[in-house]
């Protein structure tokens, strides 16, 4: 059954002025028509998704992707469609082949997902396991000389493997949002002790894989964050260029390195069979975005842009569908309701699907630093001036319950009226001052073009699909998708027919 949503106020007048800003209520009605009733999600959804595979950055699945993404774009009509380079990034990087396996004392078959970019190993491997205990590079003398041709675990498997008595899914409760609406005393997302914890980490990891390559390890085997066959992939820098031969890594459901580690410290010999195969792609080291523009049509402010985006990119270990399928798919899906509704924006409206976000967001800061400015030495470009807003999707499958406003305190009643459109579909709309990082509106944000992050329910972001194994199209929840693509094109839309573009903070001074 098809839904229909109509306001009675729409039938009465082509708009409504609320303070300042007009609310064209006919055209918004026209978007909640097309997106509710006419939704397209769930064939975007397919086509990145399911079809196209993994999208890990300069990956054939991301090139599957993103000339889809070209491909439909124009279809529907937007103009200057392209896969656009931003600048270096490094090796592609394709699983062939993966296989793990415990042998004795018994057979049983591992979950297990091959590190992204990791080497092949040297056909298929056999043997016993060994696990190593290294807490600091102290600890690397009582392996040394001992670990030739060896298959290593590593200590310890990260996390909690208890049983759970939470749901996995969750949506925010009426006072979780209460919560974030005020000021946040301290909005870092990792305390500066974790912070240097990290790093740390990082650095023995680095000498130790050294110290094991040196050594002819042939194979490593390591436990993740997770539980119940979800595993949490990592983030090498492999892809760089010049990044030396390494060795063949797997990481494994944390269950089973712990049954491995107990079986051995009970006296049980442990062995294992395995293969990965991999491939490089050196031939073409340019990252990619893909853009594309719906022209404004107003003489006076058609050279002004709206922006909307979220990034194409994935992990390798599922098909990356709540990480940031879900995010492409709104946004695609926003601007296809723009173009059925014939709805005709006085500003342009552009589209980014980024690249490179998972290994530093780099798709979307060399966009801003190649049109926009340099958020290092505060250096703009005349186009910078140009950009009314940025609007950001990445975190999940779960509906829109708000907006971080990333300290602009100035658009706070823009967007309270902009939402009362959609009273009847958000619960406790939630506008907070508050940051949110890790994604691609902060290099809009750090030249001084307003870039926003909505707020979402996280449903299994937190616990299940973020950077794993099981990011695949179940986990998408498609009536979500279709409110967050209804109210991501009437932002679009109300911003692109303001008179003045979106109020800005003073510039940050050069780092």
């Amino acid at each position: 059954m098809k839904l229909h949503f109509l306001f009675l106020s729409a039938l009465l007048f082509a708009s409504i002025c609320i303070g300042q800003e007009t609310i064209d209520t006919v055209a918004i009605e026209k978007i909640r028509n097309e997106g509710f009733n006419n939704s397209q999600v769930e064939r975007i959804a397919f086509q990145l998704i399911d079809k196209s595979g993994p999208r890990l950055t300069n990956s054939k699945g991301f090139e599957r992707a993103a000339d889809y993404a070209v491909t439909q774009l124009m279809e529907w009509g937007l103009t200057n469609a392209n896969k656009e380079p931003w600048g270096e990034f490094g090796r592609g990087w394709e699983v062939n082949k993966s296989y793990l396996a415990m042998t004795k004392p018994y057979y049983m078959p591992f979950i297990a997902v091959p590190k992204a970019w990791t080497e092949s190993s040297n056909g298929e491997i056999t043997g016993k396991v060994v696990f190593l205990d290294v807490k600091s590079e102290e600890d690397f003398v009582k392996y040394k000389g001992k670990l030739k041709g060896s298959i290593i675990a590593l200590l310890p498997s990260r996390g909690n493997q208890d049983p759970t008595f939470k749901a996995d899914a969750i949506r925010f409760t009426e006072e979780e949002l209460k919560k974030m609406e005020a000021p946040s005393s301290n909005q870092r997302r990792y305390t500066p002790e974790q912070i240097t914890k990290y790093r740390a980490r990082r650095v023995l990891n680095n000498k130790l894989n050294t110290f094991l390559a040196e050594e002819g390890v042939t194979l490593i085997l390591k436990g993740t964050n997770g539980k119940h066959g979800t595993l949490f992939t990592s983030s090498p820098r492999g892809f760089l260029k010049d990044t030396p031969v390494g060795i063949s890594e797997l990481e494994v459901v944390p269950e089973y390195v712990n049954l491995m580690y107990r079986l051995i410290e009970n006296g049980v010999d442990v062995e294992i069979e395995a293969e990965v195969k991999t491939t490089f792609n050196t031939e073409n080291l340019q990252g990619y975005n893909v853009i594309a523009e719906i022209p404004g049509t107003d003489e006076n402010l058609k050279s002004e842009i709206v922006m909307l985006g979220g990034h194409l990119d994935s992990w390798h270990g599922a098909t990356g569908a709540t990480d940031n399928g879900a995010g492409c798919i709104v946004m695609m899906e926003a601007v296809r309701i723009l173009q059925a509704t014939g709805l005709k924006p006085r500003r342009t409206i552009r589209i980014a699907l980024w690249g490179g976000e998972e290994q530093g967001i780099f798709g979307s800061r060399n966009y801003v630093k190649n049109h926009f400015g340099d958020s290092e030495t505060m250096e703009l470009k005349a186009e910078q001036e140009k950009v009314s807003a940025y609007y950001n999707i990445d975190n999940g499958t779960g509906r829109i319950r708000g907006i971080y406003l990333q300290g602009n305190d100035a658009v706070k009643p823009i967007f309270k009226q902009w939402f009362t459109s959609f009273d009847d579909v958000i619960d406790n709309t939630t506008i907070t001052i508050r940051d949110t990082g890790g994604t691609d509106h902060l290099g809009f944000d750090a030249i001084g073009i307003p870039g926003f992050q909505f707020i979402q329910d996280p449903i299994e972001y937190r616990s299940r699909t973020h950077h794993t194994n099981m990011d695949t199209y179940e986990r998408l929840v498609i009536d979500d998708l279709k409110q967050m693509a209804v109210i991501i094109a009437s932002f679009v839309y109300n911003t692109a027919q303001r008179d003045e573009k979106l109020p800005r903070e003073a510039l940050k001074k050069a780092k």
